[in-house]
């Protein structure tokens, strides 16, 4: 077994040798509990109660002690707190911008790519960032639950032309280790899937999931295992995450990291590069930079195209091609991600 690090939370009780789901449960839910671990007195940032009242706080302890103390525009506290700006209704800004709902052929399945199929495998996350592009998705309706799991493989199985799984949510690594390997074993038997590709953000969120029970769940399937992990800022990559990396990593798994732009967290070629650099010294790479998707509530994190694809054109000025992710958006009825 690997060993568990040690928490030690800035303030309240000593949190030690928790669990990954003890760590989860423990999660900072309150804007102004946030504002105090980080320094900042209760009240003095306004938060939208209205949004917390629809897309609660979510944010683990572990991850907390990454912002910056007394930093009000810390990029960390930036990604997870839920600011008033979340209020404004702006124009384009919708609960569904990505027209998810009308893309899936059985319940909890989406397809809009060829040769892949996306499963909301949970609603569940680790850590609520205040701008996905799921934060209004109607997950009761359209997850494929252990119920609506076989209706799902059996599509799967009869459609030869699948060969990649992506297992997305929510995030699929707060499904417990029993449910996991439920789904590993039913992929693993339909020999036309090629690759098992998880969308997490729990390498980053809380490391200590990767352990020696995931590790074996992942490598007991003959099918390649790659990893999608999300990270935004190399202050989120401490030695705990690299630590979870290089585990996923030594078992063969290829890891990738997509990033979201957004104003006031990430939008300068100083951060982008060093997340890029921080990221290729974990030996992962920089896969993609998203425009943000125009989601209800959170414009206040736009950036102009023009703003993204100038930054994009510095960075190739400054480092080494690798070190440069993909600048992409998503589009309604693409057939692919859209390349700008």
């Amino acid at each position: 077994m690997f060993k568990k690090r040690d928490i030690i939370p800035r303030t309240g009780p000593t949190m030690q040798s928790l669990s990954w789901q003890e760590q989860l449960a423990q999660a900072i839910r309150q804007p102004n509990d946030l504002l105090e671990y980080v320094g900042l007195m209760a009240g003095s940032i306004g938060y939208s109660h209205k949004a917390i009242a629809q897309f609660p706080i979510r944010v683990p302890h572990v991850f907390a002690n990454r912002i910056k103390q007394n930093d009000p525009n810390d990029p960390i506290l930036r990604q997870v707190f839920p600011y008033i700006d979340e209020d404004h209704e702006v124009s384009g800004y919708i609960k569904d911008p990505l027209a998810e709902s009308g893309v899936q052929p059985v319940k909890g399945l989406l397809q809009k790519y060829e040769s892949r199929v996306l499963s909301i495998t949970t609603a569940a996350c680790a850590i609520h960032c205040r701008y996905c592009f799921r934060r209004h998705f109607p997950y009761q309706e359209s997850t494929a639950s252990s119920q609506h799991w076989k209706t799902a493989i059996e599509y799967i199985r009869a459609d030869k032309s699948i060969h990649e799984v992506i297992l997305s949510g929510g995030d699929p690594l707060t499904l417990s280790d029993r449910r996991l390997t439920e789904i590993c074993s039913a992929l693993a038997s339909i020999k036309h899937i090629k690759r098992i590709r998880f969308h997490t953000r729990l390498p980053i969120v809380l490391p200590d999931r990767i352990n020696s029970t995931l590790l074996k769940i992942l490598t007991d399937t003959d099918k390649s295992i790659v990893f999608v992990i999300h990270s935004n800022h190399a202050n989120e990559l401490d030695d705990d995450v690299s630590t979870s990396i290089s585990l996923l990593q030594r078992f063969g798994i290829l890891v990738l990291n997509q990033s979201v732009l957004l104003k006031g967290v990430n939008d300068t070629v100083t951060s982008l590069i060093n997340l890029s650099e921080r990221l290729v010294e974990n030996n992962v790479v920089p896969y993609y930079l998203h425009l943000l998707d125009p989601v209800a509530g959170a414009a206040h994190y736009e950036t102009s195209t023009e703003h993204a694809i100038a930054l994009i054109n510095e960075m190739q000025a400054s480092v080494s091609g690798y070190l440069v992710p993909k600048l992409v958006r998503e589009e309604i009825d693409g057939t692919s991600k859209t390349l700008i």
